[in-house]
């Protein structure tokens, strides 16, 4: 038997130890959403089926969506060790088992204005299982109809920041019951004077098919001002409409052009080009085919950042901007939740740690990134803020342009899905390592 909770996602530890007290039948459903909640047949008899036989803790399920009189399929993914991010998108229906749910109630001793559903989550996962139905049980009504461009940045929405800061420590609180917390201070050094190079710094490009935006990119890296010598490595992965033509239209001895043989490569594949080429700089930076630096001394900033903070990576601050530079909503993307004492636990809650990045050449080198389309300098973030210090400019450093070719400007719910089942299966490979780290 299954007794009904409607609560908001963000909610507090109050109504999720209220509904645990009033529960009083094998399982307990909770609905997140303001719609209305239609089953198919026999759907929540069947969710009530799965976690019998699996003794999930937890089940959840795919559903339909309706927007006016569209409905359309909305799978979700499969829940696991690194799906920390607090927009998990379970859908609206989780289906708790009562006795998992009344004991993870009791272990909440923070009293969250908005975390509560949260925490509960994460203490649930804990100690049972979130099993994922790939059925499509019930319809829900979607009231947010925005693009994944335009809902990828609400975690860094200032208007958010409460919210954000909650979720923070619920999440904290969840890496030390686990064994992932890093104490803050406990780095490595890095060397950053180790090698020989010829330059200082190199801006990397990795391109395909950019040719109404390759030529700016390159030009803003081109016209950089620097006291060390620098240059400019172009990496182009097959380029079929003129891209190529546009990166051999540059006469300067600072650009490296490197042409991807037709294997498989991808953005990391290409990252991974630029600093394996004997003439990558000390230090790598990057800049992404599609945008320009905000001025011409972000290279000298990012050099300096390295050096005056002793890190072994920089990230900077970006502007979100139309094709024509000019600022649209959210604006200034800063990453604030980024903090010295906790920014590398809080790291695994959130899908991106900003831009632009700047890596210290000999260490990428015995990373490499992830040959991926997709969170590939993610990985190496998280791979990098386990033992070393990652330093950050909050200056405006890089115009991020939006426009219809952006690869995250509007993706089916299929690829948003499969973008997010694998940046959680990073963080579900980094929390192994740092528990094993301990």
């Amino acid at each position: 038997m299954t007794t009904r909770f409607d609560l908001p996602l963000r909610c507090s530890s109050s109504d999720v130890r209220a509904v645990a007290a009033k529960a009083d039948t094998e399982y307990t459903l909770i609905y997140t959403k303001p719609t209305e909640l239609r089953w198919v047949d026999w759907g929540v008899q069947r969710l009530e089926q799965i976690a019998a036989c699996t003794g999930a803790s937890m089940c959840y399920s795919d559903r339909f969506t309706q927007v006016g009189d569209t409905v359309c399929e909305a799978p979700v993914i499969d829940y696991q060790d690194g799906s920390l991010r607090d927009d998990f998108e379970f859908g609206g229906v989780q289906l708790y088992r009562t006795s998992a749910l009344k004991e993870a109630a009791s272990r909440m001793t923070a009293d969250y204005r908005y975390a509560g559903l949260y925490d509960l989550r994460l203490k649930v996962a804990e100690a049972g299982s979130l099993v994922h139905v790939n059925e499509y049980l019930y319809y829900e009504v979607q009231l947010d109809t925005r693009s994944s461009g335009e809902r990828q940045f609400d975690y860094v929405d200032p208007r958010n920041r409460a919210v954000q800061i909650e979720m923070e420590m619920a999440c904290t609180e969840h890496l030390k019951a686990v064994g992932a917390y890093l104490a803050p201070g406990d780095y490595k050094d890095v060397d950053l004077d180790a090698g020989c190079f010829e330059y200082e710094a190199s801006v990397v490009i990795p391109c395909r098919n950019r040719v109404r935006t390759i030529g700016d990119a390159i030009r803003s890296a081109l016209s950089q001002k620097t006291d060390f010598p620098c240059n400019v490595i172009v990496v182009d992965d097959n380029s079929t409409d003129g891209t190529v033509d546009v990166i051999r239209s540059f006469d300067d001895p600072r650009l490296v052009y490197i042409a991807q043989d037709r294997s498989y490569h991808a953005i990391g594949g290409n990252w991974n080009a630029a600093l394996h080429h004997p003439k990558c700089g000390r230090f790598a930076l990057q800049l992404d085919s599609d945008d320009v630096y905000s001025g011409p001394d972000t290279v000298q900033r990012f050099v300096d950042a390295f050096r005056s903070q002793n890190c072994a990576m920089v990230i900077g601050t970006y502007r979100i901007t139309d094709f024509e530079l000019n600022t649209i909503p959210p604006g200034v993307i800063d990453h604030k939740e980024w903090t010295g004492a906790n920014g590398r636990n809080n790291a695994l809650r959130i899908n991106g740690l900003g831009a632009p990045r700047g890596f210290f050449t000999p260490l990428a080198r015995s990373i490499n990134f992830p040959t991926t389309k997709y969170g590939e300098d993610y990985a190496v973030a998280l791979r990098i803020s386990r033992e070393y210090r990652i330093g950050r400019i909050w200056d405006v450093m890089y115009n991020c342009r939006r426009w219809e070719d952006n690869s995250d400007a509007s993706l089916s719910i299929l690829k948003e899905n499969a973008n997010n089942l694998y940046k959680d299966r990073l963080r579900t490979w980094e929390l192994a390592a740092r528990k094993n780290r301990q």
